[in-house]
């Protein structure tokens, strides 16, 4: 089978909804043997075609950079619909599956609904990590957060079927005028890259966390990790506040880059917590696997999580959680079972569940047991089969 995967942010863009695109289209072409094709953003502003060492074939459009987001391209919608009709004509793929309503989606999905050729599409998009940046006031974001859903609505209304990372997710689009159902399917984790192992002094992590600790100079003590980026909408000050008042001999550590780093920074040496804080900058995929393996509990903040990719990571490997309850995080964050939950914001309240967990490192492990457990009902096997029968579904094309 011929699939083609449209993305609007894609390598070496640093979010979940990439990720899942690049690990999607590294599956199919890997366990599948399909003929997978890419198109994203150019990182520079001429298009280029090229086969990864992978075997995946990527399309890449011209682009722009992103003001105030290093690192993130987009492409202009002049001349785009054309683009992306030169693509399909010359790749002539079965199905083609895009990962947003963006410009580069939106172009395939147009294309694509041109030629006949179905179309899966998977939402990755909550408008508020779009108007958690907008000086309008709260009525205006309300106002772009309307027109952003009915934007969304009328691009996946011309799919063929529509998928959303959790039931949460689902419902969400729904609501906002997605024609339904939206189907939840899990983005999936390798679980082979985050894994435990049973050791005879409890629940242990079979990745080495001491190559980590030393790369970054994080001292061997209860560690609290984020991954992710350090943007606004992942209310990184609540984490640093609440660390503040953990009171427990701990370490926290930030992996991850972004524009707020030099504000997290300033808070942390206001909360006097810079000697018990390390920020890793960006640390590349391979060696996120010994970050979680140096983590007593993973934490998030955030309140716009369709499903969190870093949450599934750190489950995998075998840790507890403490996370917002808001949006899709209660999915995966179970009170006493998987880690604990925070209203939102309240930093006191965090900082009181990451003392529980701190403190007590025989419920650290039971949760963290329970964790991969849970994760494991999101093995990114499960997913890749889920898609492949919807496109032979929709394409009429048998999947080996």
């Amino acid at each position: 089978m011929r699939i083609l995967i449209g993305a609007d942010t894609y390598a070496p863009h640093v979010n979940g909804a990439s990720y899942f695109a690049q690990r999607l289209a590294g599956a199919l072409n890997r366990e599948d043997g399909a003929d997978v094709h890419v198109v994203c953003p150019a990182d520079g502003v001429r298009s280029t075609t090229r086969v990864t060492a992978d075997g995946i074939t990527e399309h890449r459009i011209r682009s722009l950079p992103v003001p105030g987001h290093q690192g993130f391209r987009f492409c202009l919608p002049v001349a785009l619909r054309r683009a992306a009709g030169r693509i399909l004509d010359e790749v002539r793929p079965d199905v083609v599956h895009v990962q947003s309503h963006f410009p580069v989606c939106r172009a395939l999905v147009d294309a694509a609904c041109e030629r006949g050729v179905p179309v899966v599409a998977t939402n990755h998009f909550m408008p508020e990590n779009l108007t958690h940046y907008l000086p309008v006031g709260d009525a205006g974001r309300r106002l772009v957060h309307e027109w952003a859903w009915r934007d969304a609505a009328r691009v996946f209304a011309k799919a063929d079927v529509v998928t959303a990372p959790t039931p949460y997710a689902a419902a969400l689009a729904t609501l906002a005028g997605v024609p339904g159902p939206v189907l939840p399917i899990s983005c999936g984790i390798d679980l082979r890259r985050f894994r435990t192992a049973m050791a005879a002094d409890g629940f242990r992590t079979a990745t080495p966390a001491g190559e980590f600790r030393l790369r970054h100079g994080i001292p061997a003590k209860p560690t609290v990790t984020y991954v992710g980026r350090l943007d606004a909408e992942k209310n990184l000050d609540v984490v640093l506040r609440a660390f503040a008042e953990v009171a427990v001999d701990a370490h926290l550590v930030l992996v991850g880059a972004g524009a707020e780093r030099h504000h997290l920074e300033e808070l942390a040496e206001k909360l006097d917590i810079t000697r018990n804080t390390t920020f890793t900058g960006f640390v590349p995929d391979d060696e996120l696997p010994t970050a979680y393996a140096a983590t007593t509990v993973f934490v998030n903040a955030g309140t716009a999580e369709l499903q969190s990719l870093v949450v599934l990571e750190a489950m995998a490997s075998g840790r507890p959680v403490v996370g917002a309850d808001a949006a899709a995080l209660p999915h995966l964050v179970v009170d006493d079972e998987t880690g604990y939950l925070f209203p939102p914001g309240d930093h006191a309240a965090l900082a009181a569940r990451l003392r529980t967990v701190l403190a007590d490192e025989a419920r650290a492990q039971a949760l963290g047991k329970r964790a991969r457990q849970v994760a494991e009902q999101h093995d990114e096997a499960r997913t890749v089969a889920a898609f492949q029968q919807l496109y032979a579904l929709r394409a009429g094309v048998t999947v080996r």
